[in-house]
């Protein structure tokens, strides 16, 4: 009960959604170099000329980056909505450092 308590609290809401959307937009992006180096390395012993069961494990991983891919948007996008609200919604604390620091990883994550 006491951690609900806590988190009415909207400049701490705001503090730990702006927590969420950065990790979600690093998590994204290392999920995303993660495939290109997967589908690389499939692409290198494919030309080399690897046997077919190392091919089929590599093709899996790379199937396995994409949907994590897909998946970590997915939350990205709901997290930065969530944010994005809560801000609305708590417009008389736009002078704070949580405040500021929230727009500023809207913004961020906009230009990316």
């Amino acid at each position: 009960m006491a951690s609900k308590a806590k988190v009415q609290d909207p400049l701490r809401a705001i503090k730990i959604k702006t927590g969420v959307v950065k990790r979600l937009f690093k998590e994204k992006a290392m999920y995303e170099k993660e495939v290109v180096d997967n589908q690389n390395k499939l692409e290198q012993w494919e030309a080399e000329g690897k046997e077919a069961v190392y091919l089929k494990k590599q093709g899996e991983l790379v199937s396995e980056s994409k949907a994590m891919v897909k998946d970590c948007a997915r939350r990205f996008n709901v997290a930065k909505e969530e944010l994005t609200v809560l801000l609305d919604n708590e417009s008389s604390l736009a002078d704070t450092e949580e405040y500021k620091a929230a727009k500023e990883v809207l913004e961020q994550s906009k230009e990316s």
